[in-house]
């Protein structure tokens, strides 16, 4: 009989924790108000609870509830930001800035953009995943409207410096963009602290539901304007028209309260399950981990076998769950185009491997994935 599979491929979804779904279930039988509903009980509860979630939800991120709106996931946030800031200051410029490391999210959305009339620069980064700061102030014109940068790579771990990324696009009067989809619940995120203007997250990636997430919008210094993708009834605040998901939404707020309380202990605990699975492959099987002298999330591995394909490892280990970088695009054909930005060859990219590990992830699962790889490598 065949071990238990081993999941790890924590940055492309979570479980969901059982005190979130917990939470969540009454708001799909007994509590299940539509939250716009303001003349009777039912509504008044599925309101309270959306503002308790928002209150949690903020406190994550190190804002406040009213500057919060709710969405169905990061991509919507991040559609949300970019295009509606695009809409809101097309009178003062149609340039947007960007790195060629970020998710197709970002990256998809600002090409529908270029189709728009809009121009668009994406920035490169160095073999660490990291922006020259001198050449991004340099690109930013009168005519820049938004900068984006993501506060960690999802498939190289790799965190940006988004402080003073913020400093630089503050000075030269434009907004400034944060995808903190991947940072959110395993690195503190405070939006004042680090200057950021608008902020996208999910809380599939924390142990809360899918389908829900959240962007933040500044009110003030600056005061973000967006033109709404969504129209039709006014909900979060003029931003997001449509009915909420409260279930969603009470899971995203408790995910986000749990996260909080367990970040520092479960980062701790993770990073050195993490050192002695990185020990491992690097001494069983020749890996060789990609900016591994740089700053990085906690939980995330990326690494390369040289001479072995990535998905050849995948064929081999039925029983391990990783993958070779994002969830949104594991399908297709084309390497990594974060590898490619780095500096990595064809080649190179389709060794790629990502493992990530999660609040569930035991030492003994550790161990046994870098006997699995070694014994596959042996095989070839």
């Amino acid at each position: 009989m065949s071990a238990d599979p081993i999941y790890l491929d924590f940055n492309a979804t979570t479980p969901v924790d059982q005190a979130v779904l917990d939470a969540m279930l009454p708001y799909f039988t007994h509590h299940f108000g539509n939250a716009a509903s303001k003349t009777h009980s039912f509504g008044w509860a599925a309101g309270e609870a959306v503002a308790i979630a928002r209150e949690q939800t903020a406190a994550l991120i190190g804002t406040t509830p009213d500057q919060l709106v709710f969405t169905s996931g990061a991509t919507e946030s991040l559609n949300l930001a970019i295009i509606g800031v695009s809409q809101a200051y097309a009178t003062k410029g149609k340039h947007i800035v960007t790195l060629a490391t970020e998710h197709q999210a970002v990256l998809d959305t600002c090409a529908f953009l270029e189709k728009c009339g809009f121009e668009i620069t994406l920035l490169p980064v160095d073999r660490m995943g990291q922006p020259d700061l001198e050449l991004l102030r340099k690109a930013i014109t009168p005519q820049t409207i938004l900068v984006s940068a993501m506060m960690a790579n999802n498939e190289t771990g790799v965190i940006l410096p988004i402080k003073e990324i913020g400093q630089i696009v503050h000075a030269s009067g434009s907004i400034f963009l944060c995808d903190a989809t991947q940072a959110c619940g395993k690195i503190p995120i405070n939006v004042d602290e680090t200057g950021i203007d608008l902020l996208a997250f999910s809380a599939h990636k924390f142990y809360g539901p899918k389908g829900t997430g959240a962007l933040f919008v500044r009110r003030k210094n600056p005061r973000v304007s967006l033109v709404p993708l969504i129209h039709g009834g006014g909900h979060e605040f003029g931003k997001r028209s449509g009915t909420l998901n409260v279930p969603g939404i009470v899971g995203m707020g408790k995910a986000a309260e749990l996260s909080a309380i367990e970040l520092v202990e479960t980062s701790a605990r993770i990073n050195h399950l993490r050192g002695i699975l990185e020990k491992a492959l690097k001494e069983k099987t020749g890996a060789i981990l990609t900016a591994e002298v740089f700053t990085r999330l906690p939980n995330t591995i990326h690494f390369r076998i040289p001479g072995t394909k990535a998905e050849r490892l995948i064929s081999a280990l039925p029983q391990l769950a990783f993958s070779t970088g994002s969830a949104c695009s594991s399908a297709l054909p084309e390497p990594s185009h974060v590898l490619i930005a780095m500096g990595f060859t064809e080649v190179e990219a389709y060794e790629g491997i990502r493992i990530s590990l999660g609040r569930y992830t035991t030492e003994a699962e550790v161990g046994s994935v870098g006997e699995q790889f070694e014994n596959a490598i042996r095989q070839f």
